[in-house]
């Protein structure tokens, strides 16, 4: 029988090198046996309290809080969708593949603030380089050429024309803010 390489003692106070009787044992002593066990009771226990935290913080969010979440979630969904792609004002390749601090916003053809039904439209969000969303003021008239080339005329008057305003809930602006985030996250992983 081959002797088994010597470890540390796993119990945070110990920590002695010792030699092990099987590849399982983790710990030098009965005393530090307790103590370890001790310490991974005690870590459970505060990974439940802060699960269990997280959860009353979520249920404590107001509508402003969750309509900023959702609205940042589906910014980063349309920069991952559109990073690839050139800016749909002016044309241009981005200049780094950065999605939160490079050259890529997303860019709203109807603004949040004039057409706030068309928020989450991924019909009215694109690719847009910060020069152009923000030092041109979105650059509408080449944004509406270039929606036109993308999405197609009838798709464009559907924006122009104007919508009722849903009323979202705070559980529509969580759904919302879950569903951009795990869209945004498969178009990373995918690369």
């Amino acid at each position: 029988m081959k002797s088994l390489k010597p470890k540390r003692c796993a119990a945070s106070k110990c920590r002695k090198t010792f030699t092990p009787r099987s590849g399982l044992q983790c710990v030098c002593s009965p005393r530090c046996a307790v103590e370890f066990t001790r310490e991974r009771e005690a870590k459970k226990k505060r990974r439940e309290s802060r699960a269990w935290t997280r959860v009353q913080l979520e249920g404590m969010k107001t509508k402003p809080m969750l309509m900023k979440e959702a609205q940042s979630e589906f910014n980063k969904y349309i920069r991952a969708r559109d990073r690839y792609r050139f800016c749909i004002s002016c044309g241009k390749a981005p200049k780094s593949e950065h999605l939160t601090g490079g050259s890529i916003d997303c860019g709203h053809y109807r603004s949040i603030g004039s057409s706030p039904e068309h928020r989450f439209d991924e019909d009215n969000a694109h690719g847009q380089c910060k020069h152009c969303n923000r030092h041109r003021s979105g650059d509408v008239v080449h944004y509406r050429i270039g929606l036109m080339l993308r999405i197609g005329l009838n798709r464009v008057d559907e924006l122009e024309r104007n919508h009722e305003m849903p009323n979202w809930t705070r559980d529509d602006l969580r759904n919302i803010r879950d569903h951009y985030r795990a869209r945004a996250n498969e178009l990373r992983r995918s690369g």
